[in-house]
């Protein structure tokens, strides 16, 4: 019997790497070695530990494949890790991969942003996101009442809400890093 209101578990898709090691041991699998690489989630924001497939090689950055079907580069996906557990590079780098994650998901970021609730009586999800006060959460309100934005640039001009992008990956890196309680974009 197939129950139709329960969707399938959603796996990630894609990731970005963050760092690699040609020569690594697994932090979150005891006893794997090989190409170890720490990527981020495309979709779901998570850090993970990647088994890279023998000779593949990496570059920060690089978006990778490791869906179900048809891995070419990755073995497998050994786990999710912790940012404090994570090499200082791939620190280093995760600021500049997570701006273009979400320059280059700009549509579900957009959405979210056109339809994001309060989450308490006194907060706003909007005023989450760093750099939105109550004042901009207002304009940005009444503004997606009327048409619902079609883009940054769309936002930043009926809004005058500067640099979306930057604003919403500095948010991705405190809820990554765990300076924040509630989670907007990051899936646990």
């Amino acid at each position: 019997m197939h129950r139709a209101n329960n969707p399938p578990r959603k796996y990630e898709e894609h990731a970005y790497v963050l760092d690699f090691n040609p020569r690594g041991k697994s932090s979150t699998v005891r006893g794997r070695e090989g190409i170890i690489v720490i990527a981020i989630g495309e979709d779901r924001l998570t850090l993970l530990e990647i088994l890279g497939a023998e000779n593949s090689t990496f570059d920060v950055g690089e978006k990778i494949y490791i869906g179900k079907e048809g891995r070419t580069k990755v073995m497998s996906v050994l786990g999710k890790m912790e940012y404090e557990k994570i090499s200082p590079s791939a620190q280093t780098e995760l600021p500049m991969v997570i701006e273009n994650i979400v320059t280059a998901n700009e549509e579900k970021f957009v959405e979210y942003l056109n339809n994001a609730r309060p989450l308490t009586p006194r907060i706003h999800a909007l005023e989450l996101i760093p750099g939105i006060g109550k004042t901009y959460m207002k304009t940005m309100l009444e503004e997606r009442e009327k048409q619902k934005f079609s883009s940054y640039e769309d936002l930043q001009e009926r809004v005058g809400f500067k640099e979306p992008v930057r604003h919403i990956s500095e948010r991705i890196i405190d809820e990554i890093t765990g300076q924040s309680r509630m989670n907007l974009f990051v899936k646990r």
